[in-house]
Parts: C-alpha cells; structure tokens; sequence
C-alpha cells in the first residue's frame, strides 16, 4: 500500500502538469484550483506517507530492473528522505498560494504552473529514490523541468540564464556519472546505511574512490553552488520569484545537498572519506564559499542576487557540517536545511511582494536595495516577515537559524583540525556579514532620514490576501521552528548516529 502510494505522488504532479501542457486549462480561476487541490492532496499524501514509515510500513519498491539491482527504478524512504519530501510538502502548496497572485498580470500562466506541478513530482522522486541511478535519472528531469521556468520570461536576459543553467547543470551531470560509474566499479550504487562500497574492493584503490568522490560532490554540487560552480544561481533571479524561491530555498538546491549527503553517507561512506583529501578539499571548498557568498551578497545592490548570493553562502554551511564525516555533522547540516529553507524562501517572498507592488509606483519597479528606504511604513507586513525571516537566517538566538549554526560550529569545533577550525571562523565571518548585508536594508526601511518625503510612495501598500498569507505562513514557520529544534535535533542525531 505505501508503495503505491509513493509512486502515486510522483506521478500525480508529473501528469497533471503534462496534462496542463497538451490541453492548457485556459481559466485563471479553474487552472488555480486544479493546481491547489492537486499539490495539497499530494502534500498531504507525502505527509501521510512519512508518518507510515515512522511506524514502520515502509519498504523498498521496485519499479523495474535494468541492469540488476544497482541499475533499477527502485523507491524507498528513510529518514534523509522524509526530512527533504517534509521541506516540500510543506511549502510547496504556500508557494502556490504566493504564485497565484504574483503570476496573476503574467503571460504563458498554464506553461508556467505546469512545469511548476511537474517540478513537485521530480522532487518526491529524488527524495524517495532508493539507488545513485534512480536519484540521477530524477535529477537530470528536475533540469528539464525546472530549465523553462529559469526562461519564462524568454527575452534575451532570460534565454542567456537559461543556457547558463544548462550547461552548469549538464557538466555537473556528467561530472555525477563519472563518480556514479566509479563507485558501481567498486560497491553497490544501493543506499545503504554506512555507505555501499565494498572494502575488499576499494583496497589498493584508494586514491581514484576518493577522486570519484570529488567527482560527484563538485558535479552534484552544481546545484547546491559550490564555488566555482555557483555562477548559474545568481542569474537564474531573472526567474519569477516564485521560481526563484523554488530554487533558491525548497527545490533544486535543496536537491544538490541531499544528492550529496546520498552520495558521501550511502555511497561511498563517511567512514571511507574521513581524514582522507576528499574531505580536506570538501572542507575547504565549503568553507570558502561560505565566507565568498556572504561577501558577495554584501556586494550586491540588487536585492534578488543580494539574497541569491546569501543561498550561495548557507548551502555550504550545510556541506560543511556533512564534510565533517560524523554524525553531529550530518544532524547539523540537515538542521539548518530545514531552518534555511523556511527562512529563505520567506525573504524571496518579501522581494517579490516589493516587485509587485512597486510596478504601480510612478518611478516604476524598485528592484535595489538602496531605492527601499523609508518602504516599512507603507508595505508594514513585508518588513515584519522580511525582519523576522532576516534575523533568523542571521542566527540571533532563539530563533531557529541560531540553533542550527550553532549546532555546526559545534561539530567542526569538537574535531579540532585546521580545517574543521578554518570552518568555524568562515562561519564567525558570515554570521557578521550576513548581519550587514540584512539589517543595513531593514534599518534604511525603518529609519529613513529626517524630513523623508513619503509622497512618491503614496500608492505603495502591502500585498493582497494570498500573497500576505503565504509570507505570514513562512514566518510562523520560521518562529514554530523555535520550539521544535531541539526535538528535531535529538531525532537527527539518532538517525545519523547508524549511518558511521
């Protein structure tokens, strides 16, 4: 039963979007409804799902073999995978709700939400995949999927981030099969706790497991920007917000660090990886993009590649805490996924919200930072989620954004090498830059100069029902997340504790 049920919630999404493309649903008001009851039934069938396998009627399903059992269609979920389709089920119907209105004066609305609900059915499938060739065959559709939302708006700026997406993603790909072929070579391509990799095997061949590690951690880390290869994210804000906020905080970066962690704590092995320069380079690797995205994002005038560039930075906080090889890392990374994607895609709703309601200024649409001063007394509820969401993601105490920096600084403290410790300081550094790059445009908000003339902004307001829902349900999330952090934390550090 629980295995229909997955494979119904991948192929819901992916044929109701399919079927809004051969026969486009033409009717703003119907189109809407398909695509809320169509994702919430799927939300709350992936909800029901998880909480199934928590008392014990998961399994693995397999859809067919191809080459054995490395090379199947195979399905499952564990806890990595209920964390990740949790994230989704959640926000998925709250960005839909936020898509409404903003897609609302748009053009090509059924191309947009149709790939939209296809994109949901990829993502469950990436997350429930049960083997490296299952989860790639997923996550080379989420490119397919997600590549003509980057280019709705199909001018030349959108075409070029586009291309920009795809050829980042495609030589990621191909970087992820190497390490997929690699890795068959020497173990199992299943997910198994601790890793499939045959030790007798791997003996004597030790230095090209480890390049094949790298291989797929830089390939599939494409996606979750790691630097040099996070050219892509900052591009795609051409994107509506809504995509944006999919990419940016629920979706496709999400999916590049869980593609990882499968990759590091199923496939090749924490306990493989640990003190060898596979870990090194990763741990240097994340903690450089750590301290760059940050210092980028303080660059940045423009406020979508402000809060891209931010993305940029707290993925490789959770690659950080996961390049630790232990199980504190693990919980801590996973942690601040979840805290992260509540926070992030709450600041993407609130640039969106500006964009919309800045299209009816006389100036014209405001898109930098620097135009919104003295904007938190007309659109009061954007700035209250924007500031709530801002200090979280900064990591002031107690908000949920604290605990899970705190819980990684506290992993890479505990190993003490130079490069665990390297880590520490880039995330004392991005904490502090965060901090400039957030509260220097909710202070200019707040606080215009004395004498500030409010009369240009005289047609500026907050946002309509569903828009203004969909922030203020991100940020009780974001707040929620207070209290359940430290229950989250133990339930992690159990899971992660039988994966060494």
């Amino acid at each position: 039963m629980m295995s229909l049920l997955l494979l119904v919630l991948i192929l819901a999404p992916l044929l109701g979007g399919l079927g809004m493309l051969i026969r486009p649903i033409e009717d703003t008001h119907k189109r809407n409804t398909f695509v809320m009851i169509l994702c919430s039934a799927v939300s709350v069938g992936a909800l029901a799902l998880l909480l199934g396998c928590l008392q014990g009627g998961g399994g693995r399903f397999v859809l067919a073999e191809i080459f054995g059992e490395d090379f199947s269609l195979a399905l499952h979920v564990d806890g990595l995978s209920a964390v990740f389709v949790a994230i989704v089920a959640v926000l998925w119907p709250i960005t839909n709700l936020y898509a409404f209105e903003y897609m609302h004066h748009d053009h090509a609305q059924n191309r947009f939400f149709a790939f939209f609900t296809m994109t949901y059915g990829v993502v469950i499938g990436i997350a429930t995949a049960a083997n490296l060739f299952t989860l790639y065959l997923f996550y080379e559709l989420l490119t397919l999927c997600t590549l003509p939302l980057v280019m709705h708006e199909m001018d030349g700026i959108a075409r070029y981030a586009g291309l920009k997406y795809l050829i980042y993603s495609m030589s990621g790909a191909a970087m992820a099969f190497l390490s997929m072929m690699i890795l068959s070579n020497y173990g199992s391509l299943v997910f198994l706790p601790g890793g499939g990799l045959d030790r007798g095997l791997a003996s004597g061949h030790e230095t090209l497991l480890q390049l094949g590690f790298l291989l797929g951690f830089f390939g599939f880390g494409v996606k979750a920007a790691v630097y040099p290869f996070h050219g892509w994210l900052p591009s795609a804000g051409v994107a509506p917000t809504p995509v944006t906020a999919l990419l940016h905080a629920v979706a496709v970066v999400n999916a590049g660090i869980f593609a990882i962690l499968r990759l590091q704590y199923f496939g090749y092995g924490a306990s493989f990886l640990a003190g060898g320069f596979a870990q090194n380079v990763m741990l240097a690797a994340t903690a450089f993009t750590v301290v760059y995205g940050s210092t980028m994002a303080l660059r940045m005038q423009h406020l979508k590649r402000r809060l891209a560039y931010s993305t940029v930075s707290n993925l490789s906080y959770m690659l950080l805490g996961a390049a630790l090889c232990s199980g504190v890392g693990l919980t801590a990374a996973i942690l601040h996924m979840i805290a992260h994607s509540a926070l992030k895609i709450a600041l993407f709703f609130c640039a969106g919200a500006l964009l919309c309601r800045t299209e009816e200024l006389p100036q014209g649409v405001q898109e930098y930072v620097f135009q919104y001063t003295g904007y938190a007394k007309k659109t009061p509820s954007i700035f209250a989620v924007f500031t709530i969401a801002s200090l979280g993601l900064i990591g002031v105490p107690p908000l949920c954004g604290f605990a899970s920096k705190w819980a990684i600084a506290q992993a890479a403290a505990a190993q003490a090498t130079p490069l665990a410790i390297t880590g520490c300081a880039a995330l004392a550094i991005s904490a502090f830059l965060t901090g400039l790059y957030l509260l220097s445009l909710i202070l200019e908000a707040y606080f215009p100069p004395e004498g500030f003339d409010y009369a240009p902004l005289e047609e500026l307001s907050d946002p309509g029902w569903r828009m203004n829902s969909a922030l203020w349900l991100c940020a009780i999330l974001g707040l929620a997340l207070i209290f359940c952090m430290p229950l989250l934390q133990n339930v992690l550090s159990a899971y992660a504790a039988g994966l060494l």
